[in-house]
């Protein structure tokens, strides 16, 4: 079987879509099924790239930039239609959001093909960013021709399913299948990339400022995630530290927030991490946080991260997103109203002072994590997916997944 998966980025560029749909890949090929994916360059990367990570053939288009949130990259629809005449899929796996997925709508080769597309997120319509609902009108029609023209759709959770308006007219072929990570954090690391970290000097230290409790957040800083609400909470509990982990359009008004609540000396902005940093902050915490106050925040991979990890966890009651249903309330974590920086605070105040609760609930969070929310498990779900759209000639009934692949990298460079 061979599956050419396509997405917006690939890691290292940050992002829980990202990071999710490469270990995918990887695990699929785990289970001997030849996966290509096919993504863009971090913006503003004009060169296109090819590199083999985990058994997984990886390419990425040149692109020249974002324009409200989509990549810029003439070079996509011509590279899509090459590497489908030269791989050969049996079917395709679309990751959306992602405009450049509507190129397979377009293309005569993909449109002979099965395709499942995996919907991770309704596209955001950002009200303090009036262009993007504006271009929305536009963008909704080659939506649903996707969903029209897929096989099979996934849905990350089932509240979500059933709240997404673009995903209603489809609910019929549309299936749940929970996000999963794996056993360990993966190593996205390069000689070229590590070379590159080196000379970012907006990195910055991954260390908690002060003494007491150890929050840690973790996400692109931008309006929807509410880390300002995280801010104006930590002012009202003294004993506590943030380690924030993540850049984005948000950063300098939250910088600036810091300093008018008195509290920056309480808390590090920690820019990008590389894995191994990232698994330490997971390690030395004592409470992860995601105070997300809106839908765009469609399911939340950093809390199943902050569960592997076995940290508890203060996530938001966000209606129709799929937070709600990975933190099981007063069980795996506690959930608080969006926005609520008061009852965010009594949350933290309340994990400060009772060692055991978070005891408990890190125990509970990984236990829930390894029931329902693994790699492994997830795997084997899109696996059976594929199978029901092939013929069962296609691919061996009977093949047993491989061993875990070893973290081995070959690079290379297309100009």
């Amino acid at each position: 079987m061979r599956v050419l998966h396509i997405g917006k980025f690939y890691p290292p560029y940050a992002g829980g879509i990202e990071r999710f749909s490469a270990e995918l890949c990887a695990a699929l090929a785990a289970r001997s099924v030849d996966v290509m994916m096919l993504a863009h360059a971090s913006p503003g990367n004009g060169r296109a790239t090819s590199f083999r990570n985990d058994g997984v053939e990886v390419r990425l288009a040149a692109c020249h930039g974002q324009l409200l949130y989509a990549p810029v990259s003439p070079s996509f629809p011509l590279l899509l239609s090459r590497l489908i005449g030269e791989f050969a899929p049996d079917l395709l796996h679309l990751h959306v959001p992602n405009t450049s997925a509507f190129w397979a709508l377009l293309t005569p080769a993909a449109r002979r093909l099965p395709w499942l597309v995996h919907w991770h997120a309704d596209v955001p319509l950002d009200v303090r960013r009036p262009a993007l609902r504006a271009m929305y009108s536009l963008y909704r029609p080659f939506e649903q021709a996707l969903l029209r023209r897929a096989d099979t759709i996934i849905a990350t959770s089932a509240p979500y399913r059933d709240t997404s308006v673009a995903l209603a007219p489809w609910r019929s072929k549309t299936h749940v299948v929970p996000l999963g990570i794996g056993e360990s954090p993966p190593d996205h690391s390069s000689v070229e990339k590590m070379e590159i970290a080196a000379k970012d000097t907006s990195a910055q230290s991954t260390a908690w400022p002060g003494t007491g409790l150890r929050l840690l957040a973790v996400g692109r800083l931008s309006y929807y995630k509410g880390f300002d609400v995280l801010l104006r909470a930590l002012a009202l509990t003294p004993e506590a530290s943030l380690l924030l982990i993540g850049r984005g359009e948000c950063e300098a008004g939250l910088r600036a927030l810091a300093r008018e609540l008195g509290i920056e000396h309480r808390v590090c902005f920690a820019g990008h991490v590389d894995d191994a940093q990232l698994a330490l902050a997971y390690a030395q915490a004592q409470v992860f946080c995601l105070p997300s106050i809106e839908r765009t925040e469609a399911f939340g991979v950093v809390l199943l991260e902050a569960m592997r990890a076995r940290l508890a966890v203060i996530a938001t009651t966000i209606g129709g997103s799929g937070v709600g249903y990975v933190v099981a309330d007063g069980a795996s974590g506690l959930l608080v109203p969006p926005g609520d920086a008061a009852t965010l605070a009594s949350a933290i105040r309340r994990l400060g002072d009772d060692a055991a609760l978070r005891a408990r609930l890190g125990e509970a969070g990984q236990a829930r994590w390894r029931a329902e929310f693994t790699l492994d498990r997830c795997a084997d779900r899109v696996l059976d997916l594929y199978r029901s759209l092939l013929p069962e000639n296609w691919y061996p009934a009977a093949a047993a997944p491989a061993p875990s692949p070893t973290r081995a990298r070959s690079e290379e460079r297309d100009g």
